[in-house]
């Protein structure tokens, strides 16, 4: 009779399914998974205020790089999970890198021929590829190994993506972004040659990070082809309901989490979208400094997923939670009132205290929830569509507010404290909903 083990989402995994194979290397390669989707969301935070120049766009306007990312996650999560549950973790994480690769080649003629909207065609299919990812490889990451450190496994793997974050700053600084920021009367005052020549090498600059995270990928891809990954199904000790898309909404606590998800996310997008033009307006920095200290907001989060590992193995997951949404409002309250680089400063910060928020939101959701753990991550993947959604509301408030980018940080502190009922209530499992 197979050995049984009871997983942290209430089902059952066959432990016969892990006899005689190592752990390791699909851990190792899983990680490489979340480094990957890391660099390609940290490079957003350079696309955006870099394409607002090269394209001359408003602050809504270069919030579409966002919408076309995170729109893609809500459109594709479900035949994301669709495809999960016909094919398997392996399968479908070789099918998100290919569309990832394919969305970051269409990047070349983008930039040849200074047209946004094939940059954000582009962005649309790398969310697709980047949701399908996350579709799967955040519940395998949470299912592989002993069922009772899902979370601190969980949050090892997405540490790894917060390494992406230092390493996508050095990529943007260095290859991206130019250091030249003409005003739009300086443009104007240029003539036809010039403006077009300098758009020209401002969008230009995009095309060699792209293409070398394009070959980057279709290695990765081949490798995982070539790999012999455990595919672990959950075997129930119920009546097998077909993890039932609409019918894992009746655990409240998950309903929470999608709901904490998409103001976590929606959070997030919004103080790294505008994290750079805030410490040239806010700071007094010049475009390439801003890109330093966007590393530092990368170094600082990293540091706040490994240190974060550590600590959840001895606090609970939905204390740390709450303490970390508190000091994020205050830092926010800070960030809006302020005036200085420290207020640079509070935003760096910020990026330590998020830096679990997202696995552990997710862990939190899953958790208990059975045979509608599949069905339950595509809804919380689905919910990135916060990403989409927030960051334009932000952009709003910003661009009728003169172009002050301090006040817009009211958006991510309502999306705090959102998160902080959910670690303090909603995150309790209720079987109904009431």
């Amino acid at each position: 009779m197979a050995n049984l083990n009871t997983g942290t989402n209430g089902a059952v995994i066959d432990e016969s399914q892990l006899k005689g194979k190592t752990l390791l290397l699909p851990f190792i390669l899983i990680c490489t998974v979340f480094f990957l989707w890391g660099i390609a969301h940290n490079l957003d935070s350079f696309l955006i205020p870099h394409l607002k120049k090269a394209c001359q766009l408003n602050n809504r306007q270069s919030t579409y790089i966002d919408m076309a990312i995170f729109f893609a996650y809500f459109i594709m999560a479900i035949p994301a999970g669709v495809l999960l549950k016909k094919v398997g973790y392996k399968k479908n994480i070789i099918v998100g890198l290919i569309l990832f690769a394919s969305g970051a080649l269409i990047f070349i003629p983008a930039a040849n021929t200074l047209t946004y909207s094939l940059f954000i065609g582009g962005l649309f299919i790398i969310g697709c590829g980047l949701a399908t990812l996350e579709t799967t490889a955040n519940p395998y990451a949470a299912i592989l190994g002993d069922p009772a450190k899902s979370a601190f496994r969980l949050n090892l793997a997405a540490f790894f993506n917060g390494v992406a974050a230092p390493v996508a700053a050095f990529i943007g600084t260095h290859f991206i972004l130019s250091g030249k920021d003409y005003t739009k009367d300086q443009i104007a005052g240029m003539t036809e040659t010039n403006r077009m020549n300098y758009l020209m090498q401002e969008a230009s600059s995009v095309k060699f990070p792209y293409i070398i995270l394009a070959c980057v990928l279709i290695a990765i891809a081949v490798l995982f082809f070539f790999s012999n990954l455990p595919e672990i199904k959950n075997v129930s000790k119920e009546e097998d309901t077909g993890g039932n898309f609409f019918g894992a909404l009746k655990h409240k606590h998950l309903t929470w989490a999608i709901i904490a998800q998409f103001f976590y996310v929606g959070a997030q997008v919004c103080v790294t979208s505008f994290f750079i033009r805030m410490a040239m307006q806010g700071g007094g920095f010049n475009e390439i400094t801003a890109g330093y200290y966007y590393g530092i907001y990368g170094l600082l989060f990293m540091s706040g997923r490994f240190f974060g590992t550590i600590i959840l193995r001895f606090v609970k997951s939905n204390k740390l939670l709450s303490i970390y949404a508190v000091i994020s409002v205050l830092l926010c309250a800070v960030a809006i009132l302020g005036k200085g680089a420290y207020v640079v400063y509070c935003l760096g910060a910020i990026g330590f205290f998020m830096s679990i928020m997202f696995p552990t939101i997710f862990a939190l959701g899953i958790d208990g929830i059975g045979e509608d753990t599949k069905p339950g991550s595509s809804w919380l993947i689905m919910s990135i569509v916060g990403g989409a959604i927030v960051p334009y509301v932000m952009a709003t408030v910003i661009d009728l507010n003169g172009d002050r980018i301090q006040i817009g940080y009211i958006v991510p502190l309502i999306c705090f404290v959102v998160i902080l009922y959910f670690g303090m209530s909603g995150y309790k499992i209720r079987h109904k909903l009431e």
